[in-house]
């Protein structure tokens, strides 16, 4: 009787451990597919920190420069280069006009910041871009002989919805764009992470079954090369 009843209770735990990790893998969806928390998907530094108004003063003052440098490039109709000019000009004769003075009044000029980086540090940068720049030829170079007519059909679509939406707006207006939504986004999702995290598992079950549908039907059809294979 005992061993009936421990065998029970072993059942029941079972399922009920069962239950509950099929419950947090439907409703434990994490935007991105990320294990660790927001501060940590981003990566954990200053950058960080600004993105999620921990330095509040920076991330207002990176809106402050994105609107006055969006108000000025884009409503006022100057050009671009003449706005740099005409900063680097202003900032040269600032400094000639400080170096000057403190030299009249017998003052220290202040030393020039020196950029220190390791050779580890660079090695391990140039090994990653070449890593990256690598796969992205070899990608590049799988669509255009045609190997993958799939992955070329969707940068096809991809490039021309980039070309819809600059039609309707610059450059810098994209860009100004980034810039507000990178600021402001990351803070909001903190704040309501579970809610938009809930309702966008939701939206990712509903595209994965359309997607589904349509690659079974559509994508799968399309053959992935367009030349035969050549007997040797």
């Amino acid at each position: 009787m005992e061993n009936s009843s421990n065998t029970d209770g072993e059942e029941t735990r079972n399922q009920t451990i069962a239950s509950t990790s099929a419950t947090i893998s439907s409703e434990g969806y994490r935007l991105f597919g990320r294990q660790g928390s927001i501060h940590q998907f981003l990566g954990g530094g200053k950058v960080a920190d600004v993105l999620l108004w921990k330095r509040w003063h920076v991330s207002f003052g990176v809106i402050i420069v994105a609107t006055v440098a969006w108000l000025i490039f884009e409503r006022s109709g100057l050009p671009f280069l003449s706005v740099c000019s005409d900063v680097l000009l202003i900032l040269i004769v600032l400094l000639f006009v400080h170096a000057n003075y403190a030299a009249y009044r017998n003052r220290q000029l202040p030393t020039l910041p020196e950029l220190v980086l390791s050779e580890e540090m660079v090695n391990n940068a140039a090994a990653s871009f070449r890593v990256k720049i690598n796969n992205v030829l070899l990608m590049a170079h799988d669509i255009t002989l045609g190997k993958d007519f799939r992955l070329f059909f969707k940068v096809v679509i991809c490039l021309w919805l980039l070309s819809a939406i600059g039609s309707y707006c610059s450059f810098f207006t994209l860009a100004y764009i980034g810039t507000i939504l990178s600021v402001t986004v990351p803070v909001f999702y903190s704040k309501y992470e579970q809610h938009v995290d809930k309702y966008c598992g939701i939206i990712h079950r509903k595209f994965s079954h359309h997607y589904k549908i349509v690659d079974e039907s559509v994508i799968n059809r399309i053959p992935r090369s367009l030349s035969k294979d050549k007997d040797i």
